[in-house]
């Protein structure tokens, strides 16, 4: 009876999370050397339905030669929640934000116009109510995914952002393809970052990752002693525990240079290996870790004129560290 019991909980359970999964309209793509899965934004059975994150080219999975690179890295999904995402998804600062009183909106590139709450600096964690989303389109191809996003904002600021997600034929790799039209009255002056958000082969964040920057780190890790740095290389004292975080500023970037945009993450353990370079500059760098993902947060600064384009690619390319 016991075991009768244990089955029927464990398929009821099955069912359930199959049914969770399935609820959220979601896509597939492979270039025969990557299989990625991708959550298709819907501003009412989406993934993700935050304020925070581009709502485009959400990745819940990627798979190379056996190794899994993203995935939910929380332990509760809540479509409305500010971080409940996954993959190597980006961020745009606020358009409007601080000249808009109480009441008022301002715009967030890949999710739509939004209402101010109260009189105080911005926060990403909101909550905030979005009150115009836009038009979103989908083109699925079979090695990659075209989102398009378009807004037209009544205070002057509109735009038509194009992002396409795309696996590079016969290589491992990963191209984030973006481009940023203003269609608005206003410039457009922002930036964009990606968190990244890596969970490799479910290994907890610590000492079997190395994280290799393009530039030698001048300064110290934060006082709380999880992290050494050492020339060009992140690395963990010990493994992180529940409850334990990492925010790190590592300096030594120009903060103009293309060259600057190249970081790896590695694990000694599995071999899974990762190189993310972008073709803009890298203005700012952070880095950010939990005990079930880490991520290096690049930003790059976005500029565009009336009638004006900009646009700009990420590319990562996977490998296993043995064949260095």
């Amino acid at each position: 009876m016991n075991n009768m019991l244990k089955q029927i909980l464990t398929l009821i359970l099955l069912t359930t999370c199959l049914k969770a999964m399935a609820q959220y309209p979601e896509v597939a793509i492979s270039n025969g050397e990557i299989q990625a899965k991708l959550y298709l934004p819907d501003t009412k059975k989406g993934f993700y339905q935050g304020t925070r994150f581009d709502w485009a080219g959400v990745i819940s999975s990627l798979k190379f030669k056996g190794h899994e690179y993203f995935g939910e890295w929380y332990a509760m999904h809540d479509p409305k929640r500010h971080d409940a995402i996954t993959g190597p998804v980006e961020a745009f600062d606020p358009i409007g934000y601080e000249a808009a009183a109480p009441g008022e909106t301002f715009i967030k590139i890949g999710i739509g116009t939004i209402k101010k709450n109260k009189n105080e600096p911005y926060r990403f964690h909101g909550p905030f109510e979005v009150v115009n989303y836009g038009i979103w389109r989908v083109k699925k191809m079979k090695d990659r995914i075209i989102f398009i996003h378009e807004l037209d904002d009544e205070k002057g600021h509109s735009y038509v952002y194009t992002k396409t997600v795309r696996l590079v034929k016969g290589k491992p790799e990963l191209v984030l393809e973006h481009q940023l039209k203003n269609t608005g009255q206003k410039a457009i002056n922002t930036s964009v970052f990606n968190h990244n958000f890596f969970v490799m082969d479910n290994q907890t964040t610590g000492s079997d990752f190395i994280v290799t920057l393009p530039f030698k780190i001048k300064n110290e890790p934060s006082g709380k002693k999880l992290m050494d740095f050492n020339e060009n290389k992140m690395t963990y004292l010990r493994n992180l525990t529940k409850g334990e975080s990492t925010m790190e500023y590592p300096t030594g970037y120009s903060g103009d240079q293309v060259k600057d945009y190249d970081f790896r993450v590695e694990n000694k353990k599995t071999a899974a290996g990762v190189r993310i370079t972008a073709d803009r500059a890298l203005s700012k760098f952070m880095y950010w870790s939990v005990p079930t993902t880490l991520s290096p947060e690049p930003f790059i600064k976005v500029d565009a004129d009336p009638g004006k384009a900009f646009s700009w690619t990420i590319t990562y390319q996977f490998y296993k560290t043995e064949n260095l």
